[in-house]
């Protein structure tokens, strides 16, 4: 529960915050006097404080688009905070829920400094109540969170279930942040040339032939048949020691869980840095229409400038193939 390597060394120093849009200087400064609040802060005097402490908003949430950088600044506050801290994607959490039990869950990070929540999304009631209530428990511990999320805290589940039903225990999780937008454009392709175009099949299988150890060549349609066979929890241990990825056939995916998936696995490689070979359609026709017409817009928005990104990067080894 550390910052993957994509963002090891990332500090608020290296965060180059887009002159035109005020708000993400703005985000830096403010995170910045947060984490200075937290090496301030008397291990002892908030161990006797903790219901004072909890009273008011328990940390910060960083909202907005995909590519603004919600990831940098939430990787530097964890660098620049005192532990003991953690950094988690809210999948992960929940996959910790699973693993330990809430009450084992609650034990292992109530004496924690920080607790860093990144791609904060609720996508079912059963995650509505759990992550309220662990919240609720750690900040009443006197645990700061930070989070960052595309979506504003009282607006989590919308469009995804009937979240109107969950109103408290959803306005419960806004009232524990002091909440941050962040606007701008994707950083990942602000003034970069266009993404680079598929290659044939034959390209894909030379530049892996061609690659470091540990290239994984696969069949797209095969690749998302595996992933159903895999909890998502489980992605990045499939990574592990993966250098490069190389698809054969990228194709439309129009079936909700086997996109789901697939943003999950697209994020595990974003993180590890993964270069992308591919052949198929472009990234940008990855989802239909339909998909991204949905609750799941945003999420499929990532992937896809993840994805373009890790392409961009690995546009050198597919050139080693033609």
């Amino acid at each position: 529960m550390v910052p993957p390597p994509r963002f090891g060394n990332v500090r608020f120093a290296t965060y180059n915050p887009d002159p035109n849009q005020p708000g993400q200087a703005a985000a830096v400064q403010r995170l910045e006097r947060f984490a200075a609040e937290l090496n301030r802060d008397d291990g002892g005097r908030k161990r006797w404080f903790r219901r004072e402490l909890a009273a008011g908003p328990s940390g910060i949430y960083l909202d907005g688009g995909y590519g603004v950088g919600k990831t940098h600044l939430l990787a530097s506050l964890w660098h620049a905070a005192p532990g003991p801290k953690s950094l988690c994607t809210f999948v992960e959490l929940t996959n910790l829920v699973g693993a330990l039990g809430f009450r084992q869950t609650v034990e292992a990070l109530s004496g924690h400094r920080l607790l860093c929540i990144d791609e904060f999304e609720l996508d079912d009631p059963g995650d509505t109540v759990l992550v309220s209530t662990l919240l609720g428990k750690l900040a009443d511990a006197g645990v700061k969170l930070a989070a960052t999320s595309n979506t504003l805290p009282d607006k989590l589940g919308e469009g995804r279930f009937a979240s109107q039903d969950f109103m408290r225990e959803i306005q419960g999780l806004s009232a524990r942040f002091e909440a941050l937008r962040i606007d701008g454009d994707d950083y990942r392709h602000r003034g970069l040339p266009a993404a680079p175009a598929p290659v044939s099949d034959e390209v894909v299988d030379k530049a892996a032939q061609a690659a470091p150890e540990g290239a994984a060549l696969d069949d797209f349609p095969a690749l998302l048949a595996h992933l159903a066979a895999v909890h998502p929890s489980r992605y990045g241990a499939m990574l592990d020691g993966v250098t490069g990825v190389f698809w054969r056939g990228v194709c439309p995916v129009d079936d909700q869980a086997t996109a789901l998936r697939l943003v999950v696995l697209a994020d595990r490689m974003y993180d590890r840095e993964l270069p992308v070979v591919a052949s198929g359609v472009p990234f940008d026709e990855l989802f239909t229409e339909e998909m991204l017409a949905g609750g799941y817009r945003k999420k499929y928005l990532r992937a896809v400038s993840r994805l373009v990104a890790m392409a961009r990067e690995g546009s050198e080894l597919g050139r080693s193939g033609a």
